[in-house]
């Protein structure tokens, strides 16, 4: 501007000539910097020049956006990943039994289904899905239930919520209360039952109890002999009187023959009292080690009535002096490890138990074998929390007789899980340091010892049948095998491992499926063995998905599901049970139903169901169930597999082999000579035609 007012000027003092220059810029025209003040900056650090509180604010969007971007990244790679993964075969189930109350517990004997919910429990039929009984006379809901298959009778046990449990035997169409096992008049003496077991054939039971701050176990005999002549009696005397009702009323002409209906029904005879179960036994847990007041090692000895588990951690006899130098100098060495600000309150101690069939490994009297007739329990085994050892105890006694144990197996480390198979024939026993005991009951050794990789803890173990796999596909050998044993353990982290063991010969462990390290919803929560297909589990995960693995392979073989999926909004715990013949399980479904009308929803009631899945019903599973569990005639002969059979049927082999070769031999020798003659005849006749 100063310069075309300049220009300007000039114009008017003096006459143009020529066109107008305009000058250079020059350096000397330029504003005036600082330019030794000019740094160059970060443009992440122009944030840091925010004053606060908008800078923490910043940081915090910042934050928020990269977490977002991050939740949206794996998202989509979990997406794509779901995009790319074979989806497996997802089945509805075949029939659906529909119930008032939404249960609480299932179990299956014969041709019924036993239900527990409010008040009592509820017995159905497979078959048609019909209700035939109900009990609601309890005062709490029942948590637990047991049945029991005694052949033409059945033993049923419910347990409620005060922890009650009550003995039914069920006979034919007629229900009788045996009793109630642990019930006191006064409920400040009310114990709880915590745990129970029936052995195989219900000759025997045992109830943990919990009461007045101690734990014990009480052993029953159940007189099932005596229950079947009672009640045959009475059913004798009940139809003679209802024969003798019925010819009245034809005689007056009100019924005949052709139109009587038998009602198939069960109904509840309260007017007889079986026998009452026998108590023989009661075990506590094991005192802990105290000092001895016995001054030398001869005393100590002089008064020991017997040597029942030396050498394996019990019967120990150390001075108080020596526990408290013991005492003090573990807690010098490990101060700093242990927690000195105060010790909690130890847990009760509980027992897993289990009824073992007689076998070599156990030492049963000479005199009680006559009693033990084949199939019947003779020795109860017992591991308490937090135990090293393993206890045996004869069932052969009675009340009176002392409460000790004929035998003790020591482990390393505190046995956590202990599983005994259908059979009675294979034991696990896992510590808790991740080692497995693998035990042959039926011949009478110990398979061998295996550990679990490394940070994995065993949760829960589930045998399967032992099978074969032939041409690709799973078999059932067709004769029974012997020493031959595999199971599917699940660990703590969800993790899932097959375990094998064969003969002689070391356990192997192989992993089906590993931890889960981001997807939790995907941990398996439970598993359950289907007999009726060889080498198949289901798995239960927390998403509420159920799926059938192959652990051959291993891999996916389909999936089911209910039409109404279940709302999970925490860990799923499924109630399902898996029938050990048949091929079919049954599964609770979800209570809430988002289709049910106005007019239900207004009533109160709400649609509770059992799913049936029969494997048969579907396409990919029908040949598979079909073939597999009646394989061919000699599939088990040539299969190649000599230790799948037992010895009797491997000599029996060997023998028909010897006579087939002899046959052979015998046969090449007659062609032989048959061979020689014909040869001598021909050399006489040339000799003859030479003459």
């Amino acid at each position: 501007m100063m310069a075309a007012h300049k220009g300007s000027w000039t114009a008017k003092s003096r006459p143009l000539k020529g066109p107008l220059e305009v000058p250079f810029p020059a350096e000397k025209d330029w504003p005036e910097d600082n330019d030794a003040d000019y740094v160059f900056k970060d443009p992440c650090q122009e944030l840091e020049s925010l004053p606060q509180p908008y800078r923490m604010i910043d940081k915090l969007v910042n934050l928020v956006f990269d977490q977002t971007w991050e939740a949206i990244e794996e998202r989509e790679a979990l997406r794509e990943a779901e995009r790319n993964r074979v989806q497996p075969t997802v089945y509805p189930p075949v029939a659906e039994i529909q119930l008032n109350k939404t249960p609480n517990c299932m179990a299956i004997s014969q041709d019924y289904l036993f239900i527990g919910g409010a008040k009592g429990f509820s017995i159905y039929n497979l078959y048609n899905a019909k209700r035939i009984f109900v009990w609601e006379k309890f005062k709490v809901d029942v948590t637990s239930i047991w049945a029991m298959d005694l052949g033409n009778e059945m033993l049923i046990a419910p347990v409620d919520e005060l922890g009650i449990v009550r003995l039914f035997y069920l006979y034919k169409d007629c229900l009788f209360l045996i009793k109630a096992i642990n019930e006191a008049e006064d409920s400040s003496k009310q114990t709880t039952c915590i745990k129970m077991e029936l052995a195989q054939g219900g000759d025997f039971a045992a109830f943990l109890i919990q009461g007045g701050g101690d734990v014990w176990l009480d052993v029953y005999k159940l007189p099932k002999d005596s229950w079947l002549k009672e009640v045959e009696h009475y059913q004798l005397a009940q139809n003679s009187k209802k024969k003798v009702g019925q010819l009245q009323l034809s005689m007056l002409g009100r019924i005949t023959p052709d139109n009587l209906e038998t009602d198939m029904n069960v109904c509840f005879k309260a007017d007889i009292k079986l026998s009452f179960p026998v108590h023989i036994m009661k075990i506590k847990p094991p005192k802990p080690l105290t000092g001895t007041p016995f001054k030398s090692p001869l005393e100590a000895f002089a008064k020991i009535e017997d040597c029942h588990g030396l050498g394996s951690g019990q019967n120990h006899f150390i001075k108080d002096s020596q526990w408290e130098q013991q005492s003090d100098i573990f807690h010098t060495f490990y101060r700093k490890f242990l927690d000195t600000e105060g010790e909690e309150e130890q847990p009760l101690s509980l027992a897993t138990f289990h009824f073992f069939l007689p076998s070599p490994i156990f030492a049963v009297p000479m005199e009680a074998r006559s009693s033990f007739a084949s199939g019947v329990a003779c020795v109860l085994g017992v591991h308490w929390t937090g135990s090293h050892n393993f206890f045996l105890y004869s069932l052969n006694r009675t009340l009176k007789d002392k409460t000790d144990h004929e035998g003790v197996w020591p482990c390393a480390a505190p046995i956590t899980v202990s599983q005994l198979s259908c059979s009675s024939s294979y034991l696990v026993l896992a510590c808790e340091d991740g080692v497995l005991s693998l035990w042959d009951l039926a011949v009478g050794f110990c398979f061998g010892v295996v550990a679990l990789p490394e940070g994995s803890v065993c949760e829960s173990v589930y045998f399967l049948k032992y099978f074969l796999v032939h041409e690709g596909q799973n078999v059932y050998p067709k004769t029974p095998v012997k020493s031959q044993m595999s199971c599917v353990v699940l660990c703590t982290d969800a993790s899932l491992y097959l375990v094998s063991a064969k003969g002689t010969q070391g356990p192997t462990v192989r992993v089906l499926v590993e931890r889960p390290e981001k997807h939790l919803d995907e941990a398996i929560c439970a598993v359950a063995p289907v007999r009726a297909l060889p080498g198949m589990v289901l798995i239960f995960t927390r998403n509420g998905s159920i799926s059938l693995m192959n652990v051959a392979k291993p891999e996916i073989v389909c999936a089911f599901a209910p039409p109404r999926p279940p709302h999970v909004t925490g860990p799923w715990k499924p109630t399902f049970l898996v029938s050990l013949q048949l091929p079919f399980f049954l599964l609770q479904g979800d209570c809430s139903d988002v289709t049910k009308s106005k007019s239900v929803e207004e009533a109160g009631d709400t649609r509770n169901s059992v799913f049936y899945f029969n494997f048969e019903a579907y396409p990919l599973l029908e040949n598979l169930s079909k073939t597999s569990v009646t394989p061919p005639e000699d599939l088990s002969e040539t299969l190649a597999f000599p230790e799948a059979l037992p010895l009797e049927r491997r000599c029996e082999l060997l023998l028909r082999k010897s006579f087939q070769m002899l046959e052979k031999k015998q046969k090449q020798i007659q062609e032989h000579e048959h061979w020689s003659r014909l040869r001598r005849y021909s050399l006489l006749l040339q000799r003859d035609n030479r003459k």
